[in-house]
């Protein structure tokens, strides 16, 4: 029986996953703004289910949740790291708020999770984080800069503190799904539009949304269940990307900067001190 602490458990990915592991007889702390959607799981759970309440947003709460967390149930074997949403615009058209509330929600908030945790982690001599990005951390599309930019970014962090706290026995795994049917469309916080976008790439994309013709082939049930073997794996890669589109996109991308990069190779090298 292994005990994970899941952020944004309340909703998506992170739910699906609170589900598919008390079914199996796993512990779960299930963090979220919302404890309603819990409810029906804790008769059967039981103990085996923790419930905290808060934004991660609020970083004093959630640090004071993550510490009772690890007294309550003594060990924490792998924290996911799901809460998010997505901020759909143009950047011209989001907001001042719209912008810090995405960078607070998506990146400080991950920041300061892992910040939280890893005290407990080093004194518990090593654990797992499983981040949920986005194939958004490796690819972008229109109206989506600010999301694509908290999903960069939180990759970046990560990448660095993996090196920081792999000899404390803690691994750090990424996860990248591509678009999956969830509550995220639904939660999609929408700028205003701008007329002068309507017959540009944000524009054919906005249009997508709005007639559901963007693609969501992702399952949420199966992308949560491959997220679960990942984490479970001995030995897991850092980067997952999960789903075909994920699939193809991420590795369109990384083909298409290791082309750039190795055509700029005089260019690059000329920039060395003699």
């Amino acid at each position: 029986m292994k005990t994970w602490l899941i952020t944004g458990a309340s909703s998506g990915l992170g739910l699906q996953m609170t589900r598919s592991l008390l079914a199996r007889g796993d512990r779960v702390v299930a963090c979220g703004r919302r404890t309603a959607p819990f409810e029906a799981l804790q008769p059967d759970a039981g103990e085996r289910l923790r419930v905290a309440r808060f934004d991660v947003t609020d970083t004093d709460t959630m640090r004071r949740e993550v510490d009772a967390a690890f007294a309550a149930f003594g060990r924490i074997d792998i924290v996911v790291s799901s809460a998010g949403y997505g901020l759909f615009g143009a950047a011209e058209e989001v907001s001042d708020a719209q912008i810090a509330r995405q960078i607070a929600t998506n990146l400080t908030g991950s920041i300061q999770l892992v910040r939280a945790v890893l005290p407990h982690l080093r004194a518990q001599g090593g654990g797992r984080i499983l981040q949920v990005s986005s194939e958004g951390g490796q690819t972008s599309y229109p109206n989506f800069s600010l999301y694509h930019a908290t999903k960069w970014g939180i990759e970046g962090f990560l990448d660095s503190v993996a090196q920081e706290v792999a000899p404390f026995g803690i691994e750090i795994v990424i996860a990248e799904p591509g678009p999956t049917e969830t509550d995220f469309g639904r939660g999609l916080d929408h700028a205003v539009p701008l007329e002068v976008y309507d017959d540009t790439p944000a524009g054919d994309v906005r249009r997508a949304i709005a007639t559901g013709a963007f693609d969501l082939r992702g399952d949420a049930a199966r992308t949560a269940a491959a997220m679960i073997q990942v984490a479970d794996a001995a030995h897991p890669q850092r980067r997952i990307a999960l789903g075909s589109i994920a699939f193809d996109n991420i590795q369109r991308a990384l083909t298409q900067r290791l082309e750039d990069l190795q055509a700029q190779q005089a260019l690059s090298l000329s920039a060395d001190r003699p």
